[in-house]
């Protein structure tokens, strides 16, 4: 038997590969069941040009007979002539003996099952093509063809398809949904062709997340009597996000700022499940467990709070508001009147204003550098003054607590008042040091302009707030007062008095200097007479200088004078009684002329009288050096003699004149 097998095969092959250029086309299996009936499309090529098909026999579950070299089996149909389709019997030739070998059988039997043979031949050459049978005893059911992923309100197309089809048959496809009372629409479209043999219904189709789980069935109707044929049932898995998601507070009493508040996520349906959640919250907060949140010191602004419960999508849940509980916020104060600046004088309206407050219901109280004022929303002054400046601060308070606003400063405008003059370090500064004069005034806006004067109204032309005096000097002492001006208006300071007092080194030479007056004052007169007798003892000695006819010079000794000696008849020296005291002068003899005559001088010493009477035009000069001790001499003296020069002048006295052939001077040395 497993050496038969191989052979019978190996015959079969033989016989069917005659010629290995015929060429068949048909579906491989056709579907039907017992009743109905088959439609077999076909197509074949012969071998070689021109060729035609001689001779075609269908077999039923054919075999290879050995003995008689052939095919065997139930012969269903055989079509020799090939010129009209022949409509007798169960089966039909639709074809020709060109290309065409279709092929109709109805109705079909459950014999029919298994292999259909078709034998054809054409002169010299023999095929035979297989075609397999799969009768069914029932309508087999449809096949739903479903794509690889359904999302949800994307749309798919499911295909029911039945392997089947058969003209003239009355069958059709229908599609039903679980949850449904109509019947989908689809469209029903019917394959007969060399390669499928198919009645297909395509639905078009967008799921819903609610169609998850859901039967979806494609029945297979019969229009006469027969009814429902067969059906084919699937389940929906329709992929979708979390759906109602929804947040739960825990603890849904009054929530207070600062609470701890609890929120659970929740949602009904899933595909895939929830793997994860997300939370939009504020604050600090904790995932105590997948899908349970702690919020820990709610905020009073706490926004609305939401969940999503995620999968490969997430699905955030409605925003709950937690309706948290605090007190009044925003409060600030408000000037209703005037809009702008305030002026002193004018009437001034505050009122109290807030942002929000939960609960509502609220009180109003205001406050003045810290000092309760009184109870209200509004705040009113008839006419405002400066001393109504200051901090104000306004409280509003509910249920849960008080808040307060921040401060609102109250500047009133006003001209300067009030304006006074400051010395710093004191009023009464020491020459040298630094004195700092300052105007303080009361005024807002502050003052923009300040003039300084002095205790003469002049004006200083200075006009900074502070008038620095340094180094300060005592001619500064006296009143000063200054004067300020902003843009509402001006005013001026009382004066006050500046006292600058010597310093010591001043005193000291102050004191110094009058005691030198007062000596000079005393002195001056003793001077005086001192300068009288000087002069008249001058005006003698010139008077006997013009009297004498000699040549004469002065040397002012402070010493007792002795009488010269006399040395001669050629002694140039005399001795004067009247300059005894402190002048000592000598008469000088010159070379006399000719025409000279001798005569007696008033001084006691000769001289010589010239015929000449211009004196003028000679002087003749002398050296005269002073000893330690003794009087004038015209000797070499006995001990050396000093050797600076005490002073000599030898004038031309006289009114004699020298001779013409005298050019030279004659020197005389006068010893002391």
């Amino acid at each position: 038997m497993h050496l038969l097998s191989p052979l019978l095969l190996l015959l079969e092959y033989v016989a069917f590969s005659d010629s290995q250029d015929w060429k068949f086309e048909h579906p491989t299996t056709l579907y039907a069941w017992e009743g109905t009936c088959i439609w077999i499309p076909c197509r074949y090529t012969i071998p070689g040009n021109g060729k035609v098909l001689d001779n075609l026999t269908v077999y039923q579950n054919y075999k290879w007979d050995d003995k008689t070299k052939d095919f065997s089996g139930t012969v269903l149909h055989e079509e020799k002539k090939f010129e009209t389709p022949a409509f007798e019997g169960r089966v039909r030739f639709l074809g020709d003996n060109k290309s065409n070998c279709t092929l109709h059988i109805h109705p079909v039997n459950a014999q029919d099952n298994g292999q259909l043979g078709l034998r054809v031949t054409s002169r010299n050459d023999r095929w035979m093509d297989k075609i397999v049978l799969n009768i069914s005893k029932t309508a087999p059911p449809p096949r739903i063809n479903l794509p690889s992923e359904i999302r949800e309100l994307q749309e798919v197309k499911l295909t029911c398809q039945l392997d089947f089809a058969c003209f003239g048959s009355q069958i059709k496809l229908q599609w039903s949904l679980e949850g449904t009372q109509h019947n989908l629409s689809s469209v029903t479209s019917t394959s007969l062709t060399t390669k499928t043999v198919s009645t297909q219904s395509q639905l078009t189709f967008q799921p819903e997340w609610t169609n998850h789980g859901k039967k979806l069935t494609c029945q297979l109707w019969n229009d006469s009597a027969d009814g429902l044929l067969s059906q084919e049932t699937v389940q929906l898995d329709v992929k979708h996000s979390p759906k109602e998601v929804t947040m739960v507070i825990q603890n849904p009493s009054p929530i207070r700022e600062g609470d701890d508040v609890t929120l659970f996520c929740n949602y009904t349906s899933s595909n895939p499940s929830v793997t994860r959640y997300e939370w939009q919250t504020q604050g600090s907060w904790k995932e105590i467990m997948p899908g349970v949140l702690v919020i820990q010191k709610v905020p009073w602004n706490a926004s609305p709070f939401s969940c999503a419960a995620c999968n490969q999508w997430c699905s955030w849940a409605s925003p709950v508001n937690l309706h948290v509980q605090y007190a009044p916020r925003g409060v600030k104060v408000l000037l209703i009147s005037p809009g702008s600046e305030i002026y002193s004088g004018h009437p001034v309206l505050l009122r109290c204003n807030f942002s929000s407050s939960y609960p509502t219901d609220v009180l109003f109280f205001w406050k003045k550098n810290g000092i309760f004022l009184k109870e209200g929303r509004d705040l009113s002054f008839d006419s405002i003054s400066p001393e109504d400046a200051g901090n104000y601060n306004c409280l509003v308070n509910n249920s849960i607590g008080q808040s307060t606003s921040e401060a609102w400063k109250l500047q009133v405008l006003y001209a300067p008042r009030r304006l006074r003059v400051s010395i710093s370090p004191k009023d009464s500064v020491m020459e040298g040091k630094k004195a700092v004069l300052t105007c303080e005034s009361d005024a807002n806006p502050p003052i923009s302009r300040y003039t300084w004067f002095d205790w003469n109204n002049q004006n200083l032309h200075h006009d900074d707030q502070t008038l620095r005096l340094d180094p300060v000097k005592v001619q500064d002492s006296g009143a000063y007062w200054c004067q300020g001006a902003n843009r509402l208006g001006m005013d001026q300071s009382p004066p006050r008095i500046l006292t600058v007092y010597y310093s010591p080194e001043t005193i000291s030479k102050q004191v110094a200097l009058g005691m030198g007056l007062f000596l000079a004052i005393l002195l001056l007169p003793l001077l005086g007479v001192k300068l009288q007798r000087s002069w008249k003892r001058i005006q003698s000695q010139q008077g006997l200088q013009e009297n004498s006819s000699a040549q004469s010079f002065f040397v002012r000794n402070r010493k007792v004078r002795r009488a010269p000696l006399s040395e001669g008849p050629h002694s140039l020296g005399c001795y004067n009684p009247v300059m005894e005291d402190s002048i000592s002068y000598a008469t000088l003899r010159f070379p006399l002329a000719e025409t000279d005559t001798p005569r007696i001088g008033e001084a006691g010493t000769s001289e010589v009288q010239r015929t000449s009477l211009n004196r003028d035009n000679t002087v003749t000069y002398s050296v005269v050096q002073k000893r330690q001790v003794g009087d004038y001499e015209n000797v070499t003296p006995d001990v050396p003699e000093d050797e600076g020069i005490h002073y000599s002048e030898l004038v031309h006295l006289g009114i004699g004149e020298r001779p013409l052939s005298q050019e030279g001077v004659e020197y005389v040395t006068l010893k002391h």
